[in-house]
């Protein structure tokens, strides 16, 4: 589900991997649907690698973003603006997140990437339990 789309640092929105170059990446705005090269200077991350942390440890992403749409009934976030509202919110979807080191720029971004992936319908949790149940084997189309 979250395979080969990532965030880059300085840029807005998400982007999906295309290719690899010599000494870059290429990628793909999921805004603008543009193409560029991402270097190794700029920070990466994979949203597959990304946790949000908790009282008791690190949640995954993708199970933060399945409690979201679990929420919503798989419809996007309506517009939460103070921070306040952003705490209560995250409060509902993940009750035990560690106020101390999550910090309302992190929760919106959350909620952004969250809707932008909803709205390209990049979110398929079926398909994920799926793939966790079964053993992973590549065929290139």
């Amino acid at each position: 589900m979250l395979k080969g789309i990532m965030s880059i640092s300085g840029q807005p929105g998400l982007f999906k991997l295309v290719a690899e170059a010599k000494n870059s990446i290429i990628v793909e705005s999921l805004v603008t649907g543009k193409r560029m090269p991402a270097y190794s200077t700029s920070k990466i991350s994979a949203l597959e690698d990304i946790a949000i942390f908790t009282e008791t440890g690190e949640v995954p992403l993708k199970e933060v973003l399945k409690s979201i749409s679990e929420k919503e009934n798989a419809g996007e976030v309506a517009k939460v603006s103070s921070g306040n509202e952003l705490k209560t919110y995250f409060g509902e979807i993940l009750p035990d997140y560690d106020q101390d080191r999550v910090y309302v720029s992190d929760m919106k971004k959350v909620i952004q990437w969250y809707n932008l992936l909803q709205s390209k319908e990049l979110l398929n949790f079926d398909e994920e339990t799926e793939a966790d149940e079964t053993p992973e084997t590549e065929t290139e189309a």
